[in-house]
């Protein structure tokens, strides 16, 4: 069974996916190690993780469908993709579901921000108007065809127009024929609520460290009616904090193992399937031929 159809599978069952971001192929690992039913691929934590920058729409189509394929092969359990808006007209927005498909992606979002585009927590965001994003929507329907790939219409109106608009704007991408709809930019309970309230259907939610949204739990949104919660940024301010100490305690004290539990050098080793490759040299390789 494809990555998406496990995915939409587990939304047909009414079971809510949690889905920590990854900003890289070894943190998707982690996430997959954890026991996380799918993992998110987070353009704020690709282009950190790619270009040390913030989210401002710097990585292209190309850079982030190969971030995708990296880390669909790194991991068995489904990828959602952040596509940003689509990088363009139709004919981009065409490309760019055949290569999210042909990297193996179960789901993307796309956007109805206007470029250059931003991260969806920051201030000074520019739309485009609800129906042409709906025509953008209808086009990567048509781009999908038949293959395997959940299509999430995403909606950043919350911040600069409000709770309002943002749901009118999701029930226009509803219509457009999305697989589910993301409002995102929510940093209150109050919009999760209201949210939750007011727009039908299959839907997302992202959970923002640093903000009051993080008292909700797993369980509380599912009873609220999301399909999908998006741990974006969880893995990605953490490993930042802890190697900045790290690298700090090295620092003052000229010898590593003073500063955060760090894995050994076998657990690290596992994390990353070392184990395999061993096999495979013992079974195939020149030591197995001895």
């Amino acid at each position: 069974m494809s990555p998406a159809r496990r995915l939409w599978g587990h939304i047909e069952d009414g079971h809510i996916i949690a889905a920590p971001g990854a900003y890289d192929s070894l943190s998707a690992r982690l996430v997959e190690q954890a026991g996380f039913d799918a993992v998110y691929l987070t353009g704020l934590g690709a282009t950190a993780s790619r270009l040390g920058a913030p989210d401002l729409g710097l990585l292209s189509q190309t850079e982030m469908t190969e971030h995708a394929r990296n880390m669909t092969r790194a991991v068995s359990i489904p990828v959602i993709a952040d596509a940003d808006t689509g990088y363009g007209g139709p004919a981009n927005i065409e490309r760019t579901i055949q290569e999210h498909v042909q990297s193996g992606a179960a789901a993307i979002h796309l956007e109805d921000q206007a470029l250059p585009k931003r991260c969806g927590q920051l201030g000074g965001l520019r739309l485009v108007d609800a129906e042409t994003h709906a025509r953008n929507l209808r086009c990567a329907i048509e781009a999908r065809g038949n293959a395997d790939l959940l299509i999430i219409g995403r909606t950043d109106a919350i911040g600069p127009l409000g709770t309002a608009e943002a749901v009118r704007r999701a029930s226009i991408y509803q219509e457009a024929g999305v697989d589910l709809v993301f409002v995102d930019g929510i940093t209150k309970i109050r919009e999760v609520e209201e949210v939750a309230a007011k727009v039908p259907g299959p839907k997302v939610v992202s959970i923002v460290d640093g903000n009051e949204t993080t008292a909700l739990t797993k369980r509380d949104l599912a009873d609220l009616g999301f399909s999908v919660v998006f741990y974006a940024v969880t893995a990605l301010f953490t490993a930042t904090q802890a190697v900045s100490d790290a690298l700090a305690a090295l620092a003052v004290n000229g010898s590593p193992g003073h500063g955060p539990t760090a894995a050994s050098y076998p657990e690290f080793a596992q994390v990353v399937g070392l184990p395999a490759f061993e096999r495979l040299d013992h079974d195939y390789g020149i030591e197995g031929r001895k």
